[in-house]
């Protein structure tokens, strides 16, 4: 395992190669993740891949500059050219699978791209299926005082004893997951940048976490999963994070609106599995699982297979 940075885009992008000798694999994060987080998928995918886990721009030890879905995928573009990485595949986790999901749009020859709950947040009513108009816009607006809350608290600089208290609550999670604690605990520093006063704050900064929340409520997939021609997998929670379990009957028209979204679109590429028992955290809670979806998908006979559009439930 090597990490390095490519310096030959406009922004620099820390990357960690796993090597090995199987086909490319560009992995990506989420928002407000890094490239640590994605170990434990990124050790079960090695065996058959050449794995590259990647910190997204204002994330973990990458670069800062304005994002943009194109600039982002200029970023990955120069990561694969500078790694010398032939037509990689592409598989993100929530903001990673938009951007997976793009680049399987852009790249024609990409031998598969796989994004597992790659989703923005709801954001607007005409999201939402099977529920009351006014309750939608109600319960949307407390849904944005929490994230506009959370965004304020990570804004804020942390002493010693946030920091500490910071790294406890990363091991209990990792327990709760079953996880290795020092993933997650190497994951949070990851992000952590020292300021001069001897506090710390964490990436990425206000600035590019707005400029993330607008880029992510303006983007529409559906139009993207129509025009992909490259094999597309998305892998889909069927249940709640305990954080979303306040805004159940929100989150529940939410994914009833991207199903029947998704059932009206004609693409022979587009393949699509609900994860039964799987929330939008199924990187840590089933990374095994995960990783022989992507394998089998992304295996010589999977990307070649006829295919058309079909909705698979995975127990």
């Amino acid at each position: 395992m090597r990490e390095t940075v490519v310096n030959s885009g406009t922004v620099p992008i820390a990357v960690r190669d796993f090597g090995g000798s199987g086909r490319p694999l560009l992995l990506l994060h989420g928002a407000g993740g890094n490239l640590a987080q994605m170990t434990t998928l990124a050790r079960h995918l090695w065996p058959v891949h050449r794995v590259v886990t990647v910190d997204l721009r204002g994330h973990g030890r990458s670069g800062d500059g304005a994002w943009s879905w194109d600039e982002v995928l200029d970023d990955l573009a120069a990561v694969a050219d500078d790694l010398a990485l032939a037509a990689p595949a592409v598989v993100g986790v929530s903001l990673g699978g938009m951007v997976a999901a793009l680049w399987a749009q852009r790249h024609s020859e990409c031998p598969g791209a796989v994004s597992l709950d790659g989703n923005p947040t709801p954001s607007r009513p005409e999201q939402l299926s099977g529920i009351d108009p006014e309750q939608a816009m109600t319960e949307l607006a407390k849904l944005r005082a929490v994230f506009d809350g959370v965004a304020a608290m990570r804004a804020e600089p942390l002493d010693a004893d946030q920091v500490a208290a910071a790294l406890a609550a990363q091991r209990a999670m990792a327990q709760r997951y079953g996880a290795p604690p020092e993933d997650w605990v190497a994951a949070f520093e990851r992000n952590l940048v020292p300021c001069d006063d001897g506090r710390s704050r964490l990436r990425p900064g206000p600035e590019l976490t707005e400029q993330l929340r607008t880029a992510m409520e303006s983007l529409d997939l559906i139009p993207v999963y129509r025009a992909t021609r490259c094999p597309l997998l998305l892998v889909l929670a069927t249940e709640d994070l305990p954080e979303q379990q306040a805004f159940h009957e929100l989150y529940a028209a939410y994914r009833r609106a991207i199903a029947e979204r998704l059932a009206t679109l004609d693409n022979p590429a587009l393949r699509v599995v609900h994860l039964a028992g799987a929330s939008h955290a199924m990187v840590a809670e089933r990374p095994h699982e995960l990783a022989t979806l992507i394998t089998d998908f992304l295996s010589e006979e999977g990307v070649s297979s006829p295919r058309g559009y079909r909705a698979e439930t995975c127990p």
